[in-house]
């Protein structure tokens, strides 16, 4: 068996299933203001691992800032978004507890 590495850009998808991994990741880099995904949900934990900027997360009926090294989780079925906030590029790994994206949309 042979172990190579893989490369991801720096805003990258990839969906485990296509290297043999059980996890799914988003590599998130940005510095738009306001950016980020619309209130959804996911079947599994989705947890982000936040390497530098800031974004306001609402998980359920919580609001949380999320900052550079702070690891976030949110639970399966709970519903979630972010938006980038102000104070430079946005950057984060989001892995997802599954080899595939399954996402329920929200709004």
């Amino acid at each position: 068996m042979a172990i190579a590495p893989v490369d991801v850009a720096l805003d990258a998808n990839i969906e485990g299933h296509l290297i043999g991994s059980p996890v799914s990741i988003i590599r998130e880099f940005t510095s738009t203001l306001g950016s980020g995904p619309r209130l959804h949900r996911h079947p599994y934990v989705e947890t982000f691992v936040i390497h530098r900027g800031r974004a306001l997360f609402t998980v359920g009926d919580e609001q949380v800032v999320g900052s550079g090294g702070q690891v976030l989780v949110v639970p399966a079925l709970v519903s979630h978004r972010f938006e980038v906030l102000d104070g430079g590029t946005y950057e984060a790994t989001h892995i997802h507890s599954s080899d595939r994206f399954i996402t329920e949309w929200l709004e």
